[in-house]
């Protein structure tokens, strides 16, 4: 288990826009990409069949981008405490020689599946996520 979370993607010709590199809304459909499988290796799987996560707000900054072809490495992190239902999750994009090429934080609501609401996230649920105390 690990505050943060690592993929490689690849771009590929759907996901080139007509600036000829990766569409921003790639970027986002990564990053939450990252996120759920993060959520599904280190949950405990009854938290993940209970609970779910949606977007309250994304902030990303677009330093430079990659081509069809191209391999990127993206990071996800969470390193603070939930506050109530909410938490930040940041992330980071990098290309083959370690220049960042995006990086975000991005505000996340767990709900509760069978409510259908938000829910306070207990600190059972958060555990696996926060960095070492």
């Amino acid at each position: 288990m690990s505050h943060s979370f690592t993929l490689t993607f690849t771009a590929l010709p759907e996901h080139i826009d007509t600036n000829d590199h990766v569409n921003n809304a790639v970027w986002v459909r990564w990053m939450e990409e990252l996120a759920a499988r993060h959520w599904q290796a280190d949950a405990d799987p009854a938290h993940v069949a209970a609970y779910g996560w949606v977007v309250l707000r994304h902030e990303i900054d677009y330093r430079g981008n990659v081509r069809e072809g191209a391999q990127v490495i993206g990071t996800t992190q969470i390193r603070e405490r939930p506050r109530g239902a909410r938490f930040e999750r940041h992330f980071s994009f990098v290309d083959d020689t370690g220049r960042e090429l995006v990086c975000a934080r991005t505000r996340w609501a767990m709900i509760d599946l069978a409510k259908g609401r938000p829910a306070r996230i207990p600190a059972k649920v958060a555990a696996p996520f926060l960095p070492p105390a």
